[in-house]
Formats: structure tokens, C-alpha cells, sequence
């Protein structure tokens, strides 16, 4: 009995072993190995009705949903006193929460004062906000950058949103505030490289061939455990390489 169960268990362990050798063959061939089937759960014991558990599941799913809702105004609806019988009790509210949006324009004109001192030859003029400076706001740039970078809206679309709102704005003003002024953005990478590079003592390299404005040019990745980083440079040389690993541009 002892030298049946010794040849039961190899046979077992042979059999798990030669199934894992097979899945790996075919993982290196590019197949799927055999699926791994989990044991069937047990019969939930609840004997509630399928309505009653879809009910108590909406109405907690519903419940908490509307905790996380921000209000932003509560508008009070009245019943026509001319309908209510002479005996009508108030008996409180009903509330019902209802989320919309709402799309404007912000225009603003700032009157900015103006001195002028004639013994000092010198005018004075009050200074803009630091977050306003051009003709759009930050909050057009931010909605720009976000519906371009973030929900991969063309330029023509976004144009066409923003024109329904109300906003005259151009094709070419749209395109400078997705290109220029962006140096925030570029110091922020610079900074998650450095991060990057200090968070591992190993890096690795690789490029691969891409287009840029119709011209053939180079991505270079550069990564680690925790990070990657993506630069796209003319080059492949030794030089890019080692632009790569300093984080520069």
C-alpha cells in the first residue's frame, strides 16, 4: 500500500510537471497554454426573490452614489395651494437628486488702474492676476489640454465645442495653447525622470523607428522596474542615448 501511494503521488507531481512544461511551450510560441478552471462557488443561501435582492442592491448602489454628489443649489418645489384640501397636513420633503451641467462663458474685463506721475516721468499700472496673461483664461487652457490630451479630441472638435459655448477663439489660437507655453509640463517630466532614474540601480534602453511630421525619427524608452519614460529623437546614436539618461530634451 505504501509503494502504490509513493508511485501515486510521483505519477502526480510528473503529470503536474509535464502539463507545466507543455504550457510553456506554448507560451513561447505564442499560444495559450491549458486554462485553469477554480471550483465552482456554493448556492448562495439567501431564498430572497431575484426582484427583492435587485431592489436592495439598487437602492444601496443608489443610496451611496448620492452621498458622494456635491449639491450645488437646492431649489424647493410647492404644491398649488388651490389642490390641497382644507384638512392638508405638512408632513416634510421629498428630495430627489438630479445632476446636470452646465457649459458658459466667463468673459471678463478687468479695468486695470492707471497713474501717471509727472515729476517722475512714470506710469503706473495695475498688474494682471498671476493666472491670467493672453486672451484665454486658465480655465479654457486647462479644458483645451484635457479634452485633447485626455479624451483624444481633435483639434477641429474641441474648436467646435468651444464655438458652440460661445468662445471666439481661432484654429491657429487653439493650436498655440496645446504647443506653446508649456514648460510646466516639460519640468514635471524632467522631475518624474530624476524620480525614475533614483528609484532603481538599473535602467534599460530601447528605441524603435517612428514618424514625426512625415520624417523617420527614433523613440527612445527608458525604464526601470517602477518607471518608463519616452523620448523621441532624429537620432539613435550614442549621444541621444546618453541625453536619454540625463533626462534632457
Amino acid at each position: 500500500m505504501n509503494l502504490v501511494e509513493n508511485q501515486h503521488t510521483t505519477i502526480r507531481e510528473q503529470t503536474e510537471e509535464i502539463q507545466r512544461l507543455r504550457d510553456e511551450i506554448h507560451r513561447l510560441k505564442g499560444e495559450q497554454g491549458k486554462p485553469k478552471i477554480r471550483a465552482q462557488k456554493k448556492a448562495a443561501t439567501d431564498v430572497s426573490s431575484e426582484k427583492e435582492r435587485r431592489e436592495s442592491k439598487a437602492g444601496h448602489q443608489k443610496a451611496r452614489k448620492q452621498e458622494q454628489i456635491r449639491i450645488d443649489r437646492v431649489e424647493v418645489l410647492r404644491v398649488e395651494t388651490k389642490e390641497l384640501p382644507d384638512d392638508a397636513q405638512f408632513k416634510g420633503y421629498e428630495e430627489v437628486i438630479v445632476q446636470d451641467i452646465e457649459l458658459r462663458t466667463e468673459n471678463i474685463k478687468f479695468r486695470k488702474e492707471k497713474y501717471s506721475s509727472p515729476r517722475q516721468r512714470q506710469t503706473y499700472l495695475a498688474q494682471m492676476p498671476a493666472e491670467y496673461h493672453g486672451q484665454f483664461g486658465p480655465r479654457v487652457k486647462a479644458w483645451v489640454l484635457a479634452l485633447y490630451y485626455g479624451a483624444g479630441m481633435s483639434e477641429p472638435k474641441i474648436l467646435e465645442l468651444l464655438h458652440t459655448i460661445g468662445l471666439y477663439i481661432s484654429a491657429g489660437q487653439l493650436s498655440d495653447l496645446l504647443i506653446k507655453e508649456q514648460e510646466i509640463f516639460h519640468a514635471e517630466k524632467r522631475a518624474v525622470v530624476q524620480a525614475g532614474l533614483e528609484s532603481s540601480r538599473w535602467q534599460h534602453l530601447d528605441s524603435t523607428a517612428t514618424r514625426v511630421a512625415g520624417k523617420n525619427e527614433h523613440c527612445h524608452v527608458l525604464c526601470n522596474q517602477l518607471s518608463t519614460a519616452y523620448f523621441t529623437w532624429p537620432d539613435k546614436d550614442r549621444m541621444a542615448m546618453v541625453r536619454v539618461l540625463f533626462g534632457r530634451r
